[in-house]
C-alpha cells in the first residue's frame, strides 16, 4: 500500500484558499499513491470562532471536490478532518472517500482538546471507526486522540492494522508527537500513519514531522518543517511478521487491567 502524506501548510480561517490548496495538493499525490492523507480541519485551521460560520455538509465543495478527484485516479482519500455539520450539530470530523468517490468511513473526534476550548465550538463523537481498504483493516484516530492509548488499543484489538491520524500539532509539543506515536504503533503492534500540517497560528508553529509508522516502531517515512508530500509504503504482511516475532497479544492479562 502506498501512502501519501499530505503535509499542507494551513491558513487559518481561509477556507477558499485552504480548499483549494487541498485539492491541488490531493489530485498531485494521487498520481503517485494508493491512500492520500491529509490533515486535520484542514481548510479552517483552528479559527474556531468562525466554525459555526465555515462548517460544511458531506455534500459541500470540500468533499465533492475530493469526490471528484478520488473516483478519477481510482485511490482512497483520508480527507483528514473537517468541520461538518450534522443534524444541527458540528463535528471535528474524519471522512474516508473511496476509489469510486463513495463515503468508505466517518469518524468524529471523540477526544476534544479542552486547552483550545475544542468543547465549545464541537460535539464530541462517541464511537470508534474501522474500515477496510483494499482488504486491509485500518482504523482512525485525530490528533488529542494520541495521549489516549486506550482507543488505539482498542482499534487494533478489533484488527486494525494501520491507523490513520489527522493532525493539527504544535512545534512546542513535537517530542511527544514523536514519542507517543512510536509509542502506539510499538504497543500496538501495527502501522501509525499520522498526518499533520505546517505554517502557525497566532504565532505558534505546527510541528509538520509527519509519520509513517511500521509495527516495529521503525519510521518509514517523515515529513519535515515545510510543506510536502511523504510518500511511503505500509506492507499489512508486516503486522503478522511483528506479532509472530514478539508475542504481546498473546501475552496480554486483560482480566488483570481492566
Amino acid at each position: 500500500m502506498k501512502i501519501a502524506m499530505v503535509q499542507m501548510r494551513i491558513a487559518a480561517g481561509d477556507v477558499a484558499a485552504n480548499r483549494a490548496r487541498g485539492l491541488a495538493l490531493i489530485a498531485e499525490a494521487a498520481l503517485n499513491a494508493d491512500v492520500v492523507v491529509l490533515p486535520e480541519i484542514w481548510t479552517t485551521g483552528y479559527a474556531l470562532r468562525q466554525v459555526a460560520e465555515m462548517a460544511e455538509d458531506e455534500t459541500g465543495p470540500t468533499l465533492n471536490g475530493i469526490r471528484e478527484i478520488a473516483a478519477r485516479e481510482k485511490v482512497t482519500v483520508v480527507a483528514g478532518s473537517l468541520c461538518l455539520r450534522r443534524h444541527g450539530r458540528i463535528y471535528n470530523e474524519a471522512v474516508v472517500v473511496g476509489p469510486d468517490g463513495g463515503t468508505v468511513a466517518n469518524y468524529a473526534k471523540v477526544h476534544l482538546f479542552s486547552m483550545t476550548g475544542e468543547e465549545r465550538f464541537f460535539a464530541a463523537g462517541d464511537r470508534r471507526c474501522l474500515f477496510d481498504i483494499g482488504g486491509v483493516r485500518a482504523g482512525l484516530a485525530i490528533c488529542y486522540d494520541l495521549r489516549f492509548p486506550e482507543l488505539f488499543r482498542s482499534l487494533t484489538h478489533e484488527g486494525a492494522q494501520i491507523i490513520f491520524m489527522p493532525s493539527e500539532w504544535p512545534l512546542v509539543r513535537a517530542i511527544p508527537w514523536q514519542i507517543l506515536s512510536r509509542a502506539r504503533a510499538i504497543e500496538n503492534q501495527t502501522y501509525i500513519c499520522a498526518v499533520n500540517c505546517v505554517g502557525e497560528h497566532r504565532g505558534s508553529p505546527f510541528a509538520g514531522q509527519s509519520l509513517l509508522i511500521a509495527p516495529d516502531g521503525e519510521i518509514v517515512a517523515a515529513g519535515g518543517a515545510e510543506e510536502a508530500i511523504i510518500y511511503g509504503e505500509a506492507d499489512p504482511a508486516a503486522v503478522a511478521v511483528v506479532r509472530e516475532g514478539m508475542k504481546v497479544w498473546q501475552d496480554r492479562r486483560p482480566e488483570v487491567y481492566l
